[in-house]
């Protein structure tokens, strides 16, 4: 008899949900299918089910702003045809496949939607202070809760009862073999889901230290009378490679980019872009606490010679015991053991 698939619902705001769900896949048998906006093309050779976009034509930061919005839920807006026929092909989907079970990666939203067709979820909780009502409400209603860090990393201000149900999943990552480091190089990553620096920024920094090569891959502004030491290389398919090669790490807090900062065990210094509900300086701020990271509240102010230097004196260390080179395939096992009833 074979064994019943597993729904992976992948949130279309950067790139990071969309990476973490291909490496849970890879190690699920072909048992995950991917559902998300846009995922076409994207979803390498796992299965997927492309929905409408959800977005309001102008623009999307996660919530509607509608005054009559239900308190368990961030994002309803009315009479959006979008939603209606995401909302049909998912159901459609889990009417036809009988799935064993829902990962949500991330939407208060879907995973009610999930439970109310009677599937049993499992919530991928972000970091950061998550203590509002449709979080909690998505909490309580998950069999389990997977926080896709260390739980050194996670908020203190993070309810008890929250962390009792969550399984901690760090690595869940690209995982890059054996690379030689370039030395006195410094890299700069710019996420697809965050707000790029003013290019100015890194121009100067790169010219206050002449003796460093510095690369930004990734969303960034033209370079304007850039010094020889610095090169952009805009968008790669290969960023863990690159960073897995820097002497030194610079970029956000996000998931994707901490995530394999902490695997390749690279200095790190942190730039913590806004997010609703603190989720990257909160985060930052824990890279900090335990020694993996510095961080940076203002790259076009900072003293760049002094904070590469600083970030070269990092212990490694700390990184190790943030990271699970296995993480992929131990979260793929017990989500798959889940569904099977094989854990309570």
């Amino acid at each position: 008899m074979s064994r019943r698939p597993i729904g992976y619902y992948v949130h279309h705001h950067g790139a990071g949900h969309r990476m973490r769900a291909s490496a849970i896949a890879d190690h699920a048998d072909g048992r995950i299918t991917l559902i998300g906006t846009n995922i076409a093309g994207r979803s390498g050779a796992h299965r997927y089910v492309d929905i409408p976009d959800d977005r309001l034509a102008c623009g999307f930061d996660g919530r509607d702003d509608a005054a009559d919005r239900p308190a368990a839920l961030h994002y309803a807006p009315l009479d959006h045809d979008g939603i209606r026929r995401r909302v049909a092909a998912i159901t459609h989907w889990i009417a036809e496949q009988q799935p064993a079970l829902m990962i949500v990666d991330v939407s208060c939203e879907i995973a009610m939607l999930a439970r109310l067709a009677s599937v049993p979820t499992v919530y991928v909780r972000l970091g950061g202070r998550r203590d509002d009502a449709p979080h909690h409400e998505a909490f309580r209603a998950a069999t389990t809760i997977v926080a896709p860090f260390a739980e050194a990393l996670d908020d203190p201000a993070t309810p008890d009862w929250v962390r009792r149900k969550t399984v901690y999943a760090p690595g869940l990552v690209d995982r890059v073999g054996t690379t030689s480091i370039e030395p006195r190089s410094i890299l700069v990553v710019s996420g697809r889901g965050g707000s790029a620096i003013d290019a100015a920024v890194w121009v100067r920094a790169a010219r206050a230290t002449p003796d460093r090569m510095w690369r930004i891959i990734g969303d960034c502004p033209p370079l304007v009378d850039a010094p020889t030491n610095l090169e952009q290389s805009g968008w790669v398919d290969d960023a863990a490679a690159w960073i897995a090669r820097a002497a030194i790490v610079i970029g956000s807090a996000g998931d994707g980019v901490v995530g394999a900062v902490l695997a390749a065990r690279r200095p790190f210094i942190c730039l913590p872009e806004d997010r609703p509900f603190d989720e990257q300086r909160s985060k930052a701020e824990r890279l900090v606490a335990v020694g993996a990271a510095l961080m940076c509240d203002d790259a076009a102010a900072a003293d760049w010679p002094m904070l590469l230097t600083h970030a070269e004196r990092l212990d490694s260390a700390a990184q190790v015991a943030l990271d699970d080179p296995d993480g992929a395939a131990r979260l793929a096992a017990y989500v798959m053991a889940l569904a099977d009833g094989e854990r309570g």
